[in-house]
């Protein structure tokens, strides 16, 4: 009968309509969890002596500046073009000069050098130095990279060994 079609047709929609307000509910929360991180894991070296708390809109906004402007060659921390060096915590303390600070990367991302600091490589590296090449470096200001330098550091914290690692994580 057309009166149980319909009390049919309301359930299944019921049904729908509960199971997406929980699908959603599940991912809100675990997007929430994703960048709910404390203070102590948010708190990377600002330079040789300071420290700094990169606050919840620095560690998401870092994380996409990363992604968008980094991520094609620096995927998962590591550099598609010279897999002798990473981004991981050794590779940039070991570098010269230290990259291991948010001073230190957002110099590297104004002027880049080579690993052991002699020579510049603005003219393959994206940088602000060479922006007229790489137009995506163009529009950064040095809050978004700040933010970029702080999700550099924030990463090994988050993912461990996987930053920087290589293929055996991507």
């Amino acid at each position: 009968s057309k009166k149980n079609k319909k009390k049919i047709m309301l359930r299944k929609f019921l049904k729908s309509v509960i199971f997406s307000i929980s699908c959603l509910a599940c991912l809100n929360a675990t997007a929430a969890f994703a960048i709910d991180l404390d203070d102590a894991t948010r708190t990377v070296a600002l330079d040789g002596s300071k420290t700094v708390i990169l606050t919840q809109e620095q560690v998401k906004r870092g994380k996409r500046l990363f992604n968008s402007s980094c991520g094609t060659c620096h995927t998962g921390g590591i550099t598609k073009t010279n897999p002798n060096v990473g981004l991981d915590t050794d590779a940039l303390a070991f570098a010269t000069p230290p990259r291991d600070t948010i001073v230190s990367l957002v110099d590297y991302m104004n002027n880049p050098t080579t690993y052991d600091g002699i020579e510049s490589i603005a003219e393959i590296h994206p940088s602000i130095l060479s922006a007229d090449i790489f137009p995506k470096m163009r529009a950064l200001t040095d809050d978004d990279m700040f933010a970029i330098a702080g999700h550099i550091l924030l990463q090994p914290r988050i993912v461990s060994e996987k930053w920087g690692g290589g293929k055996i994580y991507y």
